[in-house]
């Protein structure tokens, strides 16, 4: 019983650290779109 309670709080933590991981990714991806959109209007502003 001990061992099953241990796999299962490990299973949620390391469920939890991918959670965190896979939002900061998502954040960091919606950053260098909005850099890449920003580069672009810079782009055809000057043309």
């Amino acid at each position: 019983m001990k061992k099953l309670v241990v796999l299962l709080l490990a299973l949620m933590v390391t469920g939890l650290a991918g959670c965190n991981t896979f939002h900061g990714l998502g954040k960091d991806i919606e950053r260098g779109g909005e850099k890449l959109q920003g580069t672009s209007k810079d782009a055809q502003e000057r043309m």
